[in-house]
């Protein structure tokens, strides 16, 4: 197993570097919706990516999955078009994954799902303390392919000074256990490069493992381009990056396999001891 990583941009020169170096899902980021209320002074992305950048990178890229997080499920307005017009228009124009972030309830799930109709794969964003106590019900929901705990919001709703602290709590590894009873991959939160981060990226890494999580978000500190603007430094950025973390994934497959096939050296020699 490797963790499938993301990286939000909107550049189609970026998309290439990254796609490339071995991310695995393109990331255009739509929603502005209340996040700006919702996150005021946290250090976080906040992208308002349009549909002509859902075009513009579905055409950059070949081997990468084209992931579109859209708007939280809404009605037409003035401002705005409504959640069926913006999702109709995504897959349209190239979406393979859209994401649905900060839903509260099973109906706005059911009502997603229903919009996609099987068109792209779906992602819900599990991110609202409302959303968690109703978790069982959203998991029955025929249609959802993956799932995925956004920590920054899920950690604001339940009032945590930092945002591991639901990985450090077992909040995460209780909803793990939920979906992976359901057999919906799933995955959380965000990796810097290997030793970067106030929790540094290899130990969550690990805990990725431990979860059987098969998803992560590149953070903006992995390579920020705002920081960075030498394409060749970009480049380098990305390939040593990833290879660090897939050669870190190596290490964490091998302790993995050492239980299981423990396992399986028992069942051999116990089922020879029976035998003789």
């Amino acid at each position: 197993m490797s963790l499938k990583l993301m990286y939000i941009t909107n550049r189609p020169e970026i998309a290439q570097i990254a796609e490339s170096a071995g991310v695995d899902r393109i990331f255009v980021d739509m929603e502005y919706i209340g996040k700006s209320d919702r996150q005021g002074g946290m250090d976080t992305v906040q992208s308002h990516h349009t549909i002509e950048d859902v075009a513009l990178i579905r055409n950059a890229i070949t081997t990468a999955d084209l992931l579109v997080r859209v708007n939280p499920i809404h009605n037409k307005t003035v401002d705005y078009c409504s959640s069926k017009e913006e999702i109709d228009a995504v897959i349209e124009n190239g979406a393979d994954i859209i994401m649905l972030p900060y839903f509260k309830s099973a109906d706005e799930v059911r009502e997603f799902v229903k919009i996609v109709d099987g068109r792209a794969r779906t992602l819900p964003l599990l991110e609202t303390v409302e959303a968690v106590d109703c978790i069982d019900e959203i998991l029955d929901i025929d249609g959802i392919d993956e799932i995925f705990i956004g920590l920054n919001d899920l950690s604001l709703g339940y009032q945590k000074k930092f945002m591991f602290e639901l990985l450090s709590d077992g909040t995460v590894e209780h909803l793990c256990h939920k979906f992976k009873k359901k057999g919906i991959p799933y995955g959380f939160g965000g990796i810097a490069s290997l030793g970067k981060g106030m929790l540094p990226s290899e130990y969550i890494i690990k805990e990725h493992y431990r979860l059987g999580s098969t998803c992560s978000i590149l953070s903006r500190s992995f390579c920020n381009i705002d920081m960075i603007k030498h394409f060749g430094v970009i480049s380098s950025t990305f390939v040593n990056g990833i290879r660090e973390i897939r050669e870190l994934e190596k290490e964490c497959e091998r302790y993995m396999n050492y239980f299981t096939e423990n396992k399986s050296e028992v069942a051999r020699i116990v089922k020879s001891i029976c035998e003789s």
